[in-house]
């Protein structure tokens, strides 16, 4: 992974870069300060996914590209 902040707003796509939407919520821990999932609203805006910083492969400040498909994340 590359190391940069995952921030609101970014775009997110899977590992087959589809386009999932944005970073809409951080759920960060409370002991440490980092942050441990992410939330992303898909774009019907009906549903979410979360990820966790481990599901990311790739953050620039483009995008955040993971490591694991749309379906995929969502049987976690």
């Amino acid at each position: 992974m590359t190391e940069m902040d995952i921030e609101y707003g970014m775009s997110v796509v899977d590992k087959n870069n589809k386009p999932l939407g944005e970073v809409d919520h951080i759920v960060m821990d409370a002991w440490s300060g980092e942050p441990r999932k992410y939330m992303v609203r898909l774009d019907d805006d009906v549903s979410a996914v979360y990820f966790t910083p481990e599901n990311v492969a790739q953050a620039t400040k483009e995008k955040v590209k993971l490591n694991l498909s749309v379906e995929e994340l969502e049987q976690t």
